[in-house]
């Protein structure tokens, strides 16, 4: 009989330690095996191996090689990409509110992996909601103020892992320190926030701190949700991410989302998230992931692996505001959080940060407000201007320089972020750009005595334009490869109210206040629930749809206008292109009823894996079948899996056409006839064939069809976008491509 992991509980540390490594690798080999993710090294990290003999071990794997080893690589660290939402959502989509269905999604179950869940939160009530699926297997782990009754029929499940965390020290042996996170509580809000807008339950009279104030609901409010605890303070190992998605899996979740990712895209054997998600697809369990906060520069996508759903953030109509008023009399609204007690009556003298430096500081420190740089009894009792430049230390950073310097304010002139509300709790502050800031400092070089004061911050909804991709949230292309179009598709990500832990740091609350358990947070870690949510509802509705169909109909459906009726733009003021915003923003109640959807079969991944270079041992070896690579493989082929949006990396002006093949799936009308349609900028030729299909003479739910493309002699080099879309006159199904002419 094959011995598993638990047979093997009782041997201790000591045990391992006085083993040759030789012999403890043959010992492990022959216990080796795992559900879902054999090869992982987080079953070592499970056996509680020392982490020197997990290191040596590492070495003799590499050197000697073994059949049942996928990938072995050091265990990284990633990061965390941290109301009003869902109904501007709504309104975006012309239709009926998604509040109609709100009753049928009570079977769908939601694993968030993150830091945590804070299960007191309204959010999480279970008033009203059935018994749970008898499909769920996961089980509520207790801790330190977390025990079963902290799960309910709406927290189904809840688990952690014990993190451990290890440093090496310069010209040192390895140094060991150990945390144990003993507890499925979340540690900072960031979990609780992304569970609650993903499955949240509609809670009256939300708002934070009298912000924000309305209705809060997640997108699926009656979906279940399992909470996954699988990061620490300081990042999330991804070995335990692995493990969490296993055990998700296990669990029986039906969508996964992870707002969690990568400084950078790694290439896929070295990717724990996009390794995990690989399992959970092949499975049949959605992975919705944040695509990260890099942005605006080009390739900085990240969680880029075709199977997983990589989401963009975007604004919503509503903003912060808090105003400037000058000692002249002008008026100026900036961007901010704050709580502070300041008003009109009473104004404080202004300064520009390189005025009040401390001696034989650099200027450009000061006028960054880098800790040290400003004389903190200059500083006293003034509102200080601060500027921010490229790679300069962030707007909570100059904030503690300044508070601690006992300024009574800040105002900072950054052109990147003034539009990015920034929460400074009862601090004084007040974010511009560079236009404001420009006047605000002429202010101060044309007066003797300037003066200046920050009002606390006002709410302003129905903004225009809106949605605006936010200027944080990474770009495409895509580093793994240039021939999926990354990232998928953009939701509401800056300043979003959803639940928190209750945040009890001085300065964080009003006066007189208690601690609020909601809060305005901005980030794609925000906009990938949004997409979960959306996830889970066509999910409820349309039980048996796959996850690339689900997928699809949220791409096809996608919103590429704002509020006022013009293509969707950037924080640049420019249009928006699919490497910034994907298909364009979700539109749940029309992906419904998409009409087509494609569908992207275990089939079109494992080809991926061919084209993209892979072995085919190793990819047997992944995906556990028998599958054998095309005779052709190559890169530019990964334009043909059936995805729903095109992206062509790589278009010789001088090499003829470039054909891509798509299949639909009609779940509309049995007897749709879709009739093509071609917007594509003059510098790309671009064909369909068949121009028409229609399904009642196909005889056959699936249909395929050939796009055609050529770049034109005179076309310059880059990217060039476009759409086809399929029409029956009631729906229009939209496919948005990115061709690179070269």
């Amino acid at each position: 009989m094959e011995r598993r992991l638990q047979d093997i509980t009782e041997v201790s540390e000591n045990q391992f330690e006085f083993m040759p490594v030789k012999r403890v690798r043959e010992y492990l080999y022959s216990i080796f095996t795992v559900t879902h993710l054999r090869g992982s090294l987080q079953c070592l990290q499970r056996m509680k191996l020392p982490y020197y003999l997990i290191n040596q071990l590492i070495h003799e794997i590499v050197k000697t090689g073994h059949d049942e080893v996928v990938s072995v690589f050091p265990d990284p660290i990633l990061q965390l990409h941290t109301t009003r939402s869902w109904d501007f959502l709504d309104s975006e989509s012309g239709i009926r509110s998604s509040h109609k269905y709100q009753h049928i999604t009570s079977d769908v179950i939601i694993g968030v992996i993150d830091t945590g869940i804070w299960p007191e939160s309204p959010s999480f009530n279970d008033d009203g909601i059935g018994e749970i699926p008898s499909r769920w297997k996961g089980i509520c782990m207790e801790g330190p103020d977390f025990n079963k009754s902290s799960c309910n029929r709406k927290i189904i499940g809840a688990r952690y892992y014990n993190i451990q965390d290890f440093s090496i020290q310069p010209n040192s042996d390895l140094k060991k320190t150990r945390h144990i996170a003993g507890s499925p509580r979340d540690f900072n809000g960031h979990g609780t926030h992304a569970t609650s807008i993903a499955a949240g339950i509609t809670v009256p009279n939300a708002n934070y701190y009298g912000l924000a104030k309305g209705i809060a609901r997640g997108g699926s409010p009656s979906a279940r949700i399992a909470s996954y605890k699988a990061c620490s303070k300081d990042g999330c190992s991804g070995s335990v991410i692995l493990k969490a998605i296993d055990d998700a899996i296990k669990d029986g979740v039906d969508i996964i989302s992870i707002s969690i990712g990568m400084n950078y895209q790694s290439d896929l054997l070295h990717d724990t998230i996009a390794i995990g998600a690989f399992h959970a697809e092949q499975m049949g369990v959605m992975v919705v992931c944040s695509g990260g906060n890099d942005g605006p520069s080009p390739f900085t996508v990240v969680n880029s692996a075709p199977w997983m759903f990589t989401v963009a953030a975007s604004t919503i109509d509503r903003d912060f505001k808090s105003t400037i008023v000058l000692g002249n009399g002008k008026i100026f609204q900036g961007s901010g959080i704050n709580f502070s007690n300041l008003t009109r009556s009473k104004t404080y003298p202004l300064a520009f940060a390189e005025e009040v430096a401390s001696d034989f500081a650099p200027l450009s420190d000061a006028r960054n407000c880098y800790p040290g740089s400003l004389n903190s009894t200059k500083v006293a009792g003034k509102i200080i201007v601060c500027t921010y430049t490229e790679g300069a230390i962030p707007r909570s950073i100059k904030k503690l320089v300044v508070e601690g310097d006992k300024a009574e304010g800040l105002i900072l002139i950054d052109e990147a972020e003034k539009d990015l509300p920034f929460n400074s709790g009862i601090f004084p502050f007040s974010e511009v750009g560079n236009i404001v800031g420009s006047q605000i400092l002429n202010y101060i070089n044309s007066t003797k005595n300037p003066t200046a004061t920050i009002l606390p911050t006002t709410e302003i909804r129905k903004c225009t334009p809106a949605p605006v991709v936010a200027y944080f949230s990474s770009r495409g292309p895509g580093w793994l490869t240039q021939n999926i179009l990354k990232p998928d598709i953009m939701a509401p990500g800056v300043a979003i109210l959803a639940a928190t832990m209750p945040n009890k740091e001085d300065g964080s609350v009003p006066i007189g206040k208690a601690p609020s358990l909601f809060d305005l947070r901005s980030g794609t870690s925000m906009a990938c629930p949004h997409v979960s949510g959306a996830a889970a509802f066509i999910k409820s509705v349309h039980h048996r749809w796959s996850s690339s169909m689900i997928k699809s109909a949220l791409m096809t459906t996608g919103v590429v206008s704002n509020n006022i009726g013009r293509p969707l733009t950037n924080s640049s003021n420019q249009i928006a292109n699919p490497l910034e915003m994907g298909v364009g923003e979700i539109n749940p109640i029309k992906a419904l009823n998409p009409g087509l959807v494609f569908e992207a079969t275990l089939k079109d991944y494992l080809n991926f894996l061919c084209y993209y270079g892979i072995s085919q041992k190793m990819i047997r070896l992944i995906s556990k079948t028998n599958f054998s690579c095309p005779k052709d493989s190559n890169q530019d082929l990964i334009s043909n899996i059936n995805y729903p949006s095109i992206s062509i990396g790589k278009l010789n002006r001088l090499q003829g056409f470039k054909i891509v093949e798509r299949t639909i799936t009609n779940v509309g009308s049995p007897n749709s006839s879709y009739v093509s349609s071609i917007d594509a900028p003059p510098c790309l030729v671009v064909k369909v064939s068949p121009k028409n299909i229609d399904f009642a003479k196909v005889a056959s739910t699936r249909a395929s069809f050939k796009i055609s493309f050529q770049g034109k002699e005179e076309a310059s080099r880059g990217y060039k976008f476009g759409v086809i879309t399929w029409s029956d006159g009631r729906h229009d199904v939209r496919i948005v491509f990115a061709v690179n002419i070269e």
